[in-house]
């Protein structure tokens, strides 16, 4: 098994001349080529994991330093066990051991295959817990194995913990309403399939981040109307970047604002 440096997603040997992940649209190949890491030799670089606590039965974990596009995991716990959101590109025992130390892990999931990671390596070190895949993007699956398990729609991991695919960003963009979050007012763990922007007080819709594509104004609104029916206070991304509160009300204005710029009637402002 060998790791895309520049996305940090597994990929089963003999490897592809170039990672298809990011040789498409949404992404880009690096300028001085494609490379390939192990986990034994960031290992040996001083490769860890850190833990922080979000907030209460939430924590986030990173690497460092930052392996791929850097994502920043979250470990979301409920009463029945957790759920591994958007592994990151790293494992090792320790790691392993903190993430079972606050319990059992139900299920891994990312919310698109950017943010796939390592997720096989994480299932098979975790005791062979289940890798769901969004039905939809199963053709980005770089490690086939016998953990993984297609969904489409919606999918419940524990009771107020659900899994919603939204599409836009991938056709099997997904989300993670977690109803306890928040103290109880309820959060989404969104990755980029909505993006928490830096202001805080907005959130992006888009194809591909680094191109600057963006989604049309009618998926945006599609996006926003889906998420509707679910009620939450607050919306992590998928780099820790957080909205703390308002979020819903944020998610539909800022869907109402990138479809009116998508029609043009802010064109006399430009």
């Amino acid at each position: 098994m060998l790791i895309c440096a520049t996305c940090a997603v597994e990929r089963d040997e003999p490897t592809p001349e170039v990672c298809p992940i990011f040789n498409d649209e949404r992404q880009y190949v690096p300028e001085d080529g494609q490379k390939w890491l192990t986990l034994e030799g960031l290992a040996q670089e001083g490769q860890e994991t850190l833990f922080k606590e979000n907030e209460p039965r939430l924590v986030g974990i990173q690497t460092q330093p930052k392996v791929g596009i850097g994502q920043t995991t979250q470990l979301v716990a409920t009463p029945e066990g957790s759920l591994l959101w958007d592994p990151v590109g790293y494992v090792d025992d320790n790691a392993v051991k903190a993430v079972l130390d606050r319990g059992p892990v139900l299920a891994i999931a990312a919310s698109h295959p950017h943010m796939f990671g390592v997720q096989v390596e994480w299932s098979h070190r975790l005791g062979g817990v289940p890798v769901l895949v969004a039905y939809p993007d199963r053709q980005w699956v770089g490690r086939n194995d016998p953990n993984i398990e297609y969904w489409s729609g919606s999918q419940t991991i524990a009771e107020g913990l659900t899994l919603h695919q939204t599409g836009g960003h991938f056709p099997g963009s997904a989300v993670v309403h977690w109803a306890a979050g928040a103290a109880g007012r309820g959060a989404l763990l969104s990755g980029d399939s909505v993006y928490p922007n830096p202001d805080r007080r907005s959130i992006s819709f888009m194809r591909s981040y680094p191109n600057h594509l963006p989604l049309s104004g009618a998926v945006a609104l599609r996006i926003a109307e889906q998420l509707g029916g679910y009620k939450f206070d607050r919306i992590y991304g998928n780099f820790n970047n957080a909205i703390a509160s308002g979020a819903k009300a944020i998610l539909h204005s800022s869907a109402q604002r990138h479809a009116a710029w998508a029609r043009g009637d802010f064109d006399h402002l430009t």
